[in-house]
């Protein structure tokens, strides 16, 4: 179900990527071949721009978080920041970031 989502949202050209995302998602093949395979079908996606302002954006969302006794990876936090400049809506079965968005103003993409 999510990977149809998902190609639909490439289809209609409405996924952006960012720097950091790809790195974890290509750190996960150690694979040679299959990291090159990957890595050309990502080259597909533009490298979305990341400000400084992103960072401190990411700084405050992971404070926040934080003092409500919520703990979150730097990354994690950063990818909620640019999403949030950019109004756009976090595509992840990552359940930590159902936890961050009860404090912090982020919108999750709804599957189906």
């Amino acid at each position: 179900m999510h990977v149809q989502e998902f190609e639909t949202l490439i289809s209609d050209q409405r996924v952006v990527m960012l720097g950091p995302i790809k790195q974890e998602v290509l750190s996960g093949y150690s694979d040679k071949s299959r990291f090159e395979k990957l890595n050309k079908k990502l080259k597909y996606f533009e490298n979305t721009p990341i400000i400084d302002d992103d960072y401190v954006q990411a700084a405050i969302f992971s404070n926040t978080c934080r003092s409500k006794g919520i703990q979150g990876s730097h990354i994690d936090f950063l990818i909620c920041a640019v999403a949030f400049r950019l109004k756009s809506e976090i595509f992840t079965t990552d359940n930590d970031f159902f936890y961050y968005g009860k404090h912090i103003p982020i919108q999750l993409f709804s599957y189906g």
